[in-house]
This record gives C-alpha cells, structure tokens and sequence, in this order.
C-alpha cells in the first residue's frame, strides 16, 4: 500500500536556528529574449557559497500585484534559510499580474518561457548551482503559488519538486478577478483556454513519483477548496504529496510560517539520504 503524506497542523514553530546568519542578496538584472525586456530577480545566496561548489536552487514566486523584491523585503528571514540549508534563493519577478503565463491571447506576456527556461538558464551560467532537476525546485503563494505548480507540473525536465502556499491551484471560480481574462481572454469567450490552464486540469501530465510535490492553505482562505480539491484530485490519481492546513488567512503571516517547511520539504527532497538518517 503506497503512503501518502497529508498532515494538520494546528500549532507550530519556526525552524530557525540561533545562529548568525549573513546571506548575501543579489539583484540579478537578466535579460528575456521571448519578451525583448530586462527583467530583475533577487538571488540570495548562502553565507558559505563557493564558486567550486554546486548548489540546488529554490525558485520563489511572488502573488499578483507584487514584484521580484516581496519576499526578500516582507520575508528577510528566507536569507537565513538559505544559510541553514545551504542552497540558492531566486526570486524572480512575475510582473503585476502574469500568472506566470505563455499568454494565449497577448505575445506579449511570455512568463512561462521566462521563468522555466530564460531564467533557469541565466542563473545556471552565473552562479554556481546543481544544473539538473535533481537541483531545482519551485514554489510561491497566491498567483506564485498557482505559477509554481503550472510550471513544475508542465516541465518535469527542469523541476525535481514543486510547492505551493495558499495558491489559486484552479482558476475557473474566479472568471473576473485578477487579470486573469487579461492573460486568457474571458471565460465566456474562451473556455478552452481556461480547462486548459488551469493546475487542477494538469494533474494528468502527473505520475507517481515524477515530481516531489507539497503544498499547503490555510482554513481561512478563499483558496482553500480549490486546495482541498486538488488535494482529492491527487489521491484519486494516487500522485504522492504532502498537504498541510493551518488555521490562518491569505496574508503574509501566514507564508512566513509556511515557506520554512516548504524550504524543509525541499531539503529533503535535494538530500534523500539526510532525510533517510532522521
């Protein structure tokens, strides 16, 4: 029988150390071909970094409205994750309201291809980094949250492990907000465009163990049945994954008091033998 992994948890306590941190942030100015922009992206790499060494990377994607520097400037504590864990932030910028879209109705937002192959591809050749999907995950809240699995589950090749806090991981309940019809023209027009973009309608590209999978939402929320509902969808495909729920809204309270398990889950996934010993 296969053992799924979908905790509660009611209480809980930041995995922080008492340590003296000291991360070093970049601000990567990177260059997108498919959109003929520069673009910014924060890169946070830990205190012991060294150019002779190889690193796996977190991709940390911000929520609609918000930019490349939200979670360095609302979150600082990720600087001292990347120290515990020793491996690279990036934080990229998803612009106002992307979705993290190949858009299908404006060429002109190609955020998919940006974030899954131009930016991988720029801070593989400027840092010193584990160049495999065996080295790269993924995760974000809110749109980010929704970016993260769309890409992860889209491009198995380039993403060992994937997460998500508080995303919108179905969009079809919210035709009207948030740009979305901007990015996939109206749901009254072009459905297609919607079943088909959609995290929940993904699932299928999905096999047991293909991709390292978490993700968490908090009982408050106004997402949290469309994660609960792809929590469901999961089991009944028998795709292992983690599911945690938390007393708690969409705020940034509470993606400071997920992103250390996330960060967890993924150090685990990076270093299965250290995860084996515990």
């Amino acid at each position: 029988m296969r053992k799924y992994c979908f905790t509660t948890i009611i209480t809980v306590a930041l995995l922080c150390t008492a340590q003296a941190f000291a991360a070093t942030v970049d601000t990567a100015l990177t260059y997108s071909a498919a959109m003929k922009k520069n673009i910014k992206a924060v890169v946070v790499l830990p205190d012991k970094y060294s150019k002779q060494s190889m690193y796996p990377v977190v991709y940390l994607l911000h929520g609609y409205s918000g930019n490349y520097a939200d979670w360095i400037t609302k979150v600082p504590a990720i600087k001292n994750l990347s120290d515990q864990y020793n491996l690279i932030i990036v934080c990229p910028d998803g612009n106002f309201g992307s979705w993290y879209y190949d858009s299908p109705v404006d060429s002109a937002w190609r955020y998919e291809t940006y974030v899954s192959k131009e930016l991988v591809n720029y801070i593989d050749e400027h840092y010193a980094t584990q160049k495999d999907r065996k080295g790269r995950a993924i995760t974000g809240l809110s749109m980010g949250g929704h970016g993260a699995f769309y890409l992860a589950f889209r491009h198995q090749d380039v993403f060992g492990a994937a997460g998500s806090m508080s995303g919108g991981v179905d969009i079809r309940p919210f035709p009207l907000n948030w740009d979305l019809s901007k990015r996939l023209g109206s749901y009254k027009d072009h459905p297609e465009n919607w079943e088909k973009n959609t995290d929940i309608n993904l699932v299928y590209l999905l096999t047991p163990g293909s991709l390292a999978i978490t993700f968490d939402c908090g009982t408050e929320d106004f997402f949290y049945g469309v994660n609960k509902a792809l929590h469901e969808k999961l089991l009944e495909r028998n795709i292992p994954h983690d599911f945690t729920t938390r007393p708690g809204g969409h705020t940034w309270e509470y993606w400071a008091n997920s992103i250390p398990y996330q960060i967890l889950f993924f150090n685990n996934y990076f270093h299965p033998a250290v995860k084996n010993k515990q």
